[in-house]
């Protein structure tokens, strides 16, 4: 293992509420997430904004980084606990593949504030 990849982080996932006729909702039920821990990650800044219109707005890009030939159970609209931040999964999770074999997984995390 290189010193790279020494970050611990949490992926946070929540059921999808059921409303009261039995559907199921696109809202998710976070008071019922689960919560699994996944070591020797590497969590590194990415792109970040301000926007200082109506309502000043700063959003804090991550890149979450997996070592070579290790998968996550991420998917998009997981939340990620990392470097003492909440984060959300931005976009698709990408996992690469080089000659037909999985290599890395990635994904960027966001935060936005105000």
């Amino acid at each position: 293992m290189t010193l790279h990849y020494t970050q611990t982080a949490v992926i946070i996932r929540a059921p999808y509420v059921i409303d009261r006729y039995g559907n199921t909702t696109s809202e998710r039920d976070w008071a019922n997430a689960t919560r699994t821990t996944v070591r020797s990650v590497s969590v590194q800044p990415d792109t970040s904004t301000e926007d200082d219109g109506d309502r000043p707005a700063a959003t804090t890009g991550l890149r979450l980084t997996t070592r070579r030939g290790v998968d996550i159970d991420l998917i998009p609209g997981d939340r990620v606990v990392a470097v003492g931040r909440l984060l959300d999964t931005d976009g698709d999770v990408a996992r690469w593949v080089v000659g037909s074999r999985h290599h890395h997984t990635q994904a960027r995390l966001k935060e936005v504030t105000g």
